[in-house]
């Protein structure tokens, strides 16, 4: 039996956490008058189609800050394992929604669109779990960088494998390679939406050996046997991971 969605019943959860490895309390960085989380929450509000945003923090102060702008803010465990599993902790608390969309609170520039397309991609596979987005690969350097995840899909868009390593791996090289129409490399972007009922499985799921071995999360998802659509968008937004990131989205947000 297909389960019919209703767009009514999707909303967006932002992950917010406070510690950051590379760029501290990064969320909270606000040179341009707002902080991150606002510029991300700002963006996210923009789609058309999901019915809200959560805000799913693990401090007091991001807690207040969110209350400060405007949004909704929701506490969740402070030792939650990825933000995944805070998705998952505010769908329990909200059963009444079908599907979620993660979108990171460090993409202050994510684009409406794509949480929209996300969403559509999910609600028209009714027999997958999640739905994500990936973009072309069109320089080396990017195929070749680990911080570069991949992703190889079926002829109907269904994830095979994401990898850090290369893949698809070439015998023999090319350039051409990287121009080709359907592209050959994807680039996977951090952008998911769920269905309820697989949040709720989440966290009976045990880490895989390939999670581990990769410390990609979504492969715990696929060797599951979860099905993951993927949809094509033509750039990847840019994420705020380190000092230099944030310095030129300040110089961005001038222009």
């Amino acid at each position: 039996m297909t389960t019919v969605f209703n767009l009514s019943s999707s909303k967006i959860v932002i992950p917010a956490r406070l510690s950051s490895t590379r760029l501290p309390e990064k969320l909270l960085l606000r040179e341009t008058g707002i902080t991150v989380l606002e510029h991300t929450f700002r963006s996210a509000s923009k789609a058309l189609k999901p019915q809200g945003v959560v805000v799913a923090v693990d401090h007091a102060r991001l807690y207040h800050e969110v209350l400060q702008f405007g949004g909704t803010p929701m506490m969740t465990d402070p030792n939650a394992a990825s933000g995944t599993d805070r998705v998952a902790e505010v769908s329990l608390a909200l059963p009444d929604i079908d599907i979620w969309i993660n979108v990171q609170g460090d993409e202050p520039e994510i684009e409406a669109n794509a949480i929209d397309r996300v969403l559509d991609i999910l609600i028209a596979n009714p027999t997958a779990s999640v739905a994500t987005l990936a973009t072309p690969i069109r320089k080396k350097e990017d195929l070749e960088d680990p911080a570069c995840v991949k992703v190889v899909c079926s002829h109907e868009g269904r994830a095979l494998y994401f990898s850090r390593s290369p893949i698809p791996y070439p015998r023999s090289w090319d350039d051409g390679l990287l121009m080709q129409k359907p592209p050959v490399f994807l680039q996977h972007l951090g952008i998911y939406a769920y269905r309820r009922e697989f949040l709720r499985e989440l966290p009976t799921l045990p880490m895989s050996p390939l999670e581990n071995t990769e410390k990609l999360e979504q492969l715990r998802f696929l060797q599951a046997d979860h099905s993951i659509m993927v949809g094509l968008v033509p750039c990847a937004t840019r994420g705020i991971d380190t000092r230099a990131d944030y310095e030129a989205f300040v110089r961005r947000s001038k222009l």
